[in-house]
């Protein structure tokens, strides 16, 4: 049984959708943050980031006492591991999904991220900011559509690659992309909205956060972080 501190954002997507393609047990604990339920010490003991998601694995491979695990990239690379599925077995493969995981977590996570901030979230329009991080998600969706020529997916076979990046195309309108402009990427991104498993995933949503709320309590909670707000 794996424990899922879970909440509905693209992070938290990316562990769902693993979940349910390796049919593997799970119980999902969700962390509203917008309410602060992520600063609660129980929580911090496993994520002392104060991001979702987050697994405990209470059946590691070792036999030992449960694992705990922070960063959704780390948490798919263990789990793939853990499974031997959704990661290539052969050195040249396997180095080509970690090095496209690493591609959205240092790239078209925090990019997308604060494009979604200044062009969603932000007090008041900063011009700069948002042509900055349009343009660069713009940039990253290039790169990504370019490598997607000739390939179903990101690293041969469906894999741990596809599943962290997904959920960063989901929100395209919000990013002010057009998928008819990127067609490698529409025609992968609606290969992997068909699969039975991503279905699942984000019929969560509805289950877990139906009608999501940033009201200005909520923005002091997840944007006005600093020094003094870790626990």
């Amino acid at each position: 049984m794996i424990d899922l501190y879970y909440w509905t954002t693209p992070n938290g997507h990316k562990i769902t959708m693993f979940l349910e393609e390796a049919g593997l047990d799970y119980r999902l604990l969700p962390i509203n943050i917008a309410k602060g339920e992520q600063f609660a010490a129980g929580f911090l003991k496993i994520a002392p980031n104060n991001r979702i998601p987050a697994i405990v694995d209470h059946a590691p491979a070792d036999g030992g006492a449960p694992l705990a695990l922070f960063e959704s990239g780390a948490i798919l690379l263990y789990l793939a591991d853990k499974i031997g599925r959704f990661i290539p077995a052969d050195l040249r493969g396997r180095n080509e999904a970690i090095q496209w995981l690493f591609w959205q977590m240092g790239g078209l996570g925090p990019m997308a991220g604060q494009n979604h901030h200044f062009t969603q979230y932000a007090p008041e329009p900063v011009p700069y900011a948002i042509n900055r991080y349009v343009k660069e998600t713009a940039r990253l969706y290039a790169v990504l559509n370019k490598h997607l020529a000739g390939r179903d997916f990101i690293a041969g076979d469906y894999s741990i690659a596809d599943m962290a990046c997904y959920p960063w195309i989901v929100p395209y309108e919000r990013q002010s992309q057009k998928l008819e402009d990127f067609p490698e990427i529409k025609r992968w991104f609606e290969s992997i909205w068909d699969r039975p498993a991503t279905k699942k995933a984000y019929a969560l949503v509805k289950q877990v956060n139906p009608a999501p709320v940033v009201d200005d309590a909520a923005r002091k909670l997840l944007f006005g972080q600093d020094a003094k707000t870790v626990r």
